[in-house]
């Protein structure tokens, strides 16, 4: 099988930090990565994959709205990745968000987010740490669940913002206990998921490793043609 290359999207600031806990669990799926910020010069053609990485908040200004709260924003990144997500979902490229990511992929698909998620959940308490402390229900008729089974997960939600109306062939895949969404995945082939939480830093939990083992099969599935339907338990 192809060894595929995957794009991954970083912060200019902290990316450093980030991309080789990315490249090393993409390794353990069999994938190479290479880092794009908005300083990059950046060819989709050259990748088999993406993925779009967590960071700062989305400008509310992507999807029609205004900003109502306190926010650190990127727009020179917000440009990247809306271009970079938009042409994975129209030129069927397999793409994975991270946290960012997840609502990155929600907004270049036509959704809108929460920009105080914890405000309209307030029993929903953020905790801020890469350790599990949060835990998530999977759609037992999800892809999702296909691929790391339906039981619920305990997962690292360090978000502010939300996924709140859906984006056009995108449907929900995880809540937490709260009913916060936490995942989004297209209904449709190819492979498109996002996840609020950051499973790069779980790689020691096999089913973290899968939505990187996922992305790695459809990708080595896009770099040499075949159907990208990739389901790993």
């Amino acid at each position: 099988m192809t060894t595929p290359l995957i794009g991954v999207t970083t912060s200019t600031r902290s990316g450093w930090r980030i991309f080789p806990l990315v490249r090393f669990n993409l390794w353990l799926a069999g994938a190479r990565a290479v880092r794009w910020t908005s300083r990059s010069d950046i060819d989709l053609d050259a990748v088999d994959g993406v993925i779009i990485g967590g960071g700062d908040d989305i400008s509310p200004m992507l999807y029609g709205g205004t900003l109502e709260t306190t926010a650190r924003l990127d727009p020179a990144r917000d440009r990247m990745e809306h271009d970079i997500a938009r042409r994975a979902l129209a030129e069927d490229i397999p793409v994975l968000g991270i946290c960012r990511g997840a609502q990155m992929l929600n907004v270049a698909a036509g959704g809108t987010l929460h920009q105080d998620a914890w405000a309209l959940y307030p029993d929903a308490q953020p905790v801020k740490t890469v350790l599990p402390r949060r835990e998530v229900c999977v759609e037992p008729d999800s892809r999702l669940a296909e691929r790391v089974g339906a039981a619920p997960m305990q997962v690292n939600a360090l978000h502010t913002q939300a996924v709140a109306e859906l984006g056009r062939d995108f449907r929900v895949a995880a809540r937490d206990t709260h009913g916060m969404i936490q995942a989004i995945e297209r209904t449709r082939d190819p492979f498109a998921l996002g996840v609020q939480w950051h499973p790069e830093h779980l790689f020691y939990a096999r089913r973290q490793r899968a939505l990187f083992a996922s992305l790695a099969e459809a990708a080595a599935a896009y770099a040499e043609g075949r159907p990208q339907v990739a389901v790993l338990a």
